[in-house]
């Protein structure tokens, strides 16, 4: 019989790891002296530490390496706990090769223009959302106004229930800046659903992936925050996949103040081919 002390040794498991093994029942001593609570283990235990060990550096947690030795000698059981690690070790590599990419560009951004950082592009996916709808030629983009005056006029006798992140957005459909006439068009979330009206158009918004960078203040500031936006989608190998639109998170209905108001530029887009 081996002493605790002289098993941790021989296992190369720390004595406190070995207690704790004991403790949720996963390497159970031989025997523990009753008066004194010393633990022995034999040295036909050393196999079974080494597993354990074994399977730690694999990546799998304490829990499922109960669940693999009690299905150890039935070799398909064992197959299936391996596969669905790598499975998950892949999928850990993918994600930390894009990280790296992240922080490769960043870098790299960062060298070519020390002001890059000012506005952190974010990759997310936009899930599925139903939203009232208004989209018209506006004399210029800054009477937007005039399409949200609509839309709220429209839906004021509705008894509109919004959505719980009730977002609210303009989407700018022309495929260049346009000096005059820009093709907008805005939209709310709202749960329900309900008829068109006159000028509202009730639609599900399918699910997009987008990048995007939020910004406070002044509406001047939106060119920056696009170019940072643009530069990030070129640089990380992703292309347009959509319309561009912005996030009013406070718009000027919420504060008369510029420096106030919070905005999401937001690019739909996909991976290069």
């Amino acid at each position: 019989m081996l002493k605790i002390g002289d098993f941790s040794k021989l296992a190369r498991i720390s004595i406190r790891m070995l207690r704790h093994y004991d403790e949720i029942g996963l390497l159970v001593p031989k025997s523990t002296d009753q008066a004194t609570g010393y633990r022995y283990y034999s040295e036909d235990q050393l196999p079974m530490a080494c597993r354990i060990t074994s399977l730690k550096e694999m990546g799998f947690g304490l829990a499922a390496i109960g669940d693999i030795i009690r299905n150890y000698h039935n070799p398909r059981e064992l197959a299936k706990f391996l596969e669905i690690k790598q499975s998950e070790v892949y999928s850990e590599l993918q994600e930390t090769s894009r990280r790296m990419r992240l922080l490769e560009t960043a870098i790299e951004r960062l060298r070519k223009d020390e002001t890059s950082m000012n506005y952190n592009v974010t990759l997310k996916t936009m899930p599925q959302r139903y939203v009232a709808s208004v989209r018209d030629k506006i004399p210029a983009y800054n009477q937007e106004g005039i399409l949200w005056n609509l839309l709220m006029t429209e839906i004021s006798g509705l008894n509109l229930q919004y959505d719980e992140t009730c977002l609210s957005l303009a989407v700018f459909h022309d495929q260049e800046h346009k000096d005059s006439d820009p093709d907008v068009e805005i939209q709310i979330s709202v749960k329900g659903s309900y008829e068109d009206t006159e000028h509202v158009t009730f639609k599900t918004v399918p699910e997009v992936e987008i990048a995007s960078a939020i910004y406070k203040g002044s509406y001047e500031h939106i060119t920056d925050a696009n170019q940072s936006v643009a530069s990030w989608v070129n640089d990380n190998g992703y292309e347009f996949n959509g319309a561009l639109f912005c996030i009013y998170h406070v718009s000027p209905a919420q504060t008369k103040i510029p420096e106030e108001l919070v905005t999401e530029v937001c690019y739909p887009i996909r991976l290069k081919a």
